[in-house]
């Protein structure tokens, strides 16, 4: 097994050496994809359950919006929308279930609520409870890169080099990480695809996820339906699979095994005929 791909989550050991999906589940009213859809309870399952079986391992609920110029809600607000889907999805499944939070007592609260991974957009800087609760819990943990705040994050980003930048903030945050506790082998990098990020920020990140690889731990791509697809040829989220996909099969190939999507089965089909037809390659 090469260096980096154990990974702990809540004294479970997941091998990141095979490609693994994590599907989107957004219980918001306003997500720039797919808002609205999915806050009704037994709605969220069914569709939950429908990833699962079209291959996901991983199911990533949301209740805050991250798209560019969203503004913040409350943590109970943030609550109330995910708890009802993590329980429901818990009792009904054996999946992984991610909460996708930047606020310490929500994900508290999830992983209370059968939860196992806490994805923090902000890498562990929005709330100085995070690391402590990933720490006690001994959860999974996604450290991702972020310019900003959703609201603010795309008002004219600079970098000196993104590249390096990205690079520069990774070994601090995962510094800061572990100096608090959290074992090294519970976390998983996102270079924060969109996320403060210029057109050419997205592509020379994109182009350079064997570099973030030396970084030593597994990476997670979540570039699914984003707008620099869009930015390339004019598409709207629902018209996104194809750039997607492009973006997904670029990634495999440059190591990344962990996937955050919305279309779940096109996405597993498309590896899994990439990953076959790699084997028998001369």
């Amino acid at each position: 097994m090469g260096i980096g791909q154990k990974w702990l989550i809540k004294g479970q050991e997941l091998h990141v050496d095979t490609p693994l999906i994590m599907g989107i589940l957004n219980v918001t009213p306003d997500s720039f994809s797919d808002g609205g859809k999915f806050v009704d309870p037994s709605t969220a399952l069914e569709k939950a359950l429908e990833m699962l079986s079209s291959g996901a391992t991983i199911i990533d609920v949301g209740g805050e919006s991250t798209r560019p110029g969203s503004k913040p809600v409350t943590a109970q607000e943030e609550i109330s929308r995910v708890i009802p889907i993590i329980e429901k999805l818990a009792s009904q499944s054996g999946a992984l279930i991610s909460i996708d939070t930047q606020k310490a007592a929500v994900a508290r609260a999830a992983l209370e609520a059968g939860a196992h991974i806490v994805n923090d957009v902000s890498g562990g800087r929005n709330d100085a409870a995070m690391f402590a609760l990933v720490q006690e819990s001994r959860a999974g943990f996604i450290l991702m890169h972020m310019l900003g705040t959703p609201e603010t994050m795309q008002h004219a980003p600079v970098y000196g080099k993104v590249l390096e930048d990205v690079i520069h903030f990774f070994n601090e945050s995962v510094h800061a990480a572990t100096n608090s506790g959290i074992d090294m082998d519970q976390i998983i990098l996102d270079p924060g695809i969109g996320f403060g990020k210029t057109l050419t920020d997205n592509l020379v990140l994109m182009g350079n996820l064997g570099v973030l690889k030396e970084l030593g731990r597994p990476l997670l791509l979540g570039a699914s339906r984003k707008s620099f697809i869009g930015m390339i040829d004019d598409s709207t989220p629902d018209q996104r699979l194809g750039g997607s996909l492009a973006a997904v099969i670029s990634a495999y190939q440059q190591g990344v095994r962990l996937f955050r999507v919305h279309d779940v089965a096109e996405t597993r089909q498309v590896l899994d005929i990439f990953t076959a037809i790699q084997k028998h390659s001369d």
